[in-house]
């Protein structure tokens, strides 16, 4: 008698949103598998990574990888011109990190503006963040959806607090949302409820269940999306099927492990090789844990991550 090797079926599946335009539109989710589990299931496409760029100088980067960038940095096109033809990204994820009322306070126009202007210069898909002001976002991300129109980008982020203003621009202006939550999987199931009750549909939306380094409560942030991939695959939970983001840059460079010299830490060894470890291993467990979709910042971090999901489908 031969051996059938056992299988996990899932009665549930991930959705599968795109975004961008034309040849360069990516998808991102589909899978009835747990992650990289291609032999349970069907795993149609691999996860995606978005560069980080910013409509302001990132001054609050350490040098390791905000020297990546010295030569195009200070002006957002470049920017993305650079990531798209140089680095060959495969999205690109504006942060409008200067409309923070502590670090510029730029208007929602002026955020509009860089918004189309990026959209002119590249081909691949764009993801449109805010600063990560509440009430500041609701105004910023209405005139970056209008500025996008028609562009199928992602915009975010909708939290509790500003959630309505947002998905209406979205709802709007036809663009894919992102709904962040704080490392709860009742918080992230509540809030995906709270938008598709006003009607957006819930094909075209992200969870963000937030993101945290490597050393820096990662075993929560695995733990909360493995849980909400869980729930989306095994119990068939329509609210919790939407892909995982993981914006995992922000997080990860930050913590004293990639900014701590080696005068400081010498024990540590080289900072470079270790802020890019950092970023590539967090980004890695956000994989394993449900993410299919990753923000990133330093490229060699982004090409170990990638080696990896080549190795692992």
């Amino acid at each position: 008698m031969s051996y059938v090797i056992p299988k996990e079926t899932c009665s549930g599946k991930v959705l599968s949103p795109d975004f961008g335009k034309g040849s360069k539109a990516v998808k991102i989710g589909g899978e009835n598998a747990l992650p990289f589990h291609s032999f349970d299931g069907a795993i149609p496409n691999k996860p995606v990574i978005a560069y980080e760029i910013q409509d302001i100088f990132p001054d609050d980067w350490p040098d390791t990888v905000k020297n990546q960038f010295s030569s195009v940095s200070d002006n957002a096109v470049k920017w993305a011109e650079y990531c798209q033809n140089e680095l060959k990204a495969q999205a690109i994820a504006l942060r409008l990190s200067g409309t923070h009322p502590d670090r510029g306070d730029r208007s929602p126009q002026d955020a509009a503006k860089t918004v189309k202007d990026v959209l002119a210069a590249i081909e691949v898909p764009l993801i449109i963040l805010g600063s990560n002001h509440m009430e500041k976002d609701a105004a910023v991300l209405v005139a970056a959806s209008e500025a996008a129109s028609g562009y199928n980008c992602i915009i975010g982020k909708a939290q509790e607090g500003n959630y309505k203003t947002i998905v209406a621009a979205a709802l709007a202006h036809n663009h894919k949302l992102i709904a962040m939550s704080e490392l709860d999987i009742n918080l992230a199931k509540q809030l995906n409820i709270l938008i598709t009750q006003m009607g957006f549909d819930k094909e075209r939306l992200l969870t963000d269940p937030m993101c945290s380094a490597l050393g820096y409560g990662i075993e929560y942030t695995y733990s909360v999306m493995e849980r909400i991939r869980l729930a989306a695959l095994m119990q068939n939970d329509a609210t919790m099927q939407p892909p995982i983001l993981g914006d995992v840059g922000m997080y990860v460079w930050k913590v004293k492990e990639t900014v701590a010299t080696e005068a400081e830490m010498s024990e540590w060894g080289a900072v470079a090789e270790r802020g890019i470890t950092w970023e590539a291993v967090t980004a890695t467990s956000m994989l394993i844990a449900g993410a299919n979709l990753l923000i990133m910042r330093h490229p060699k971090a982004v090409e170990t991550v990638n080696k990896v999901v080549e190795e692992l489908v």
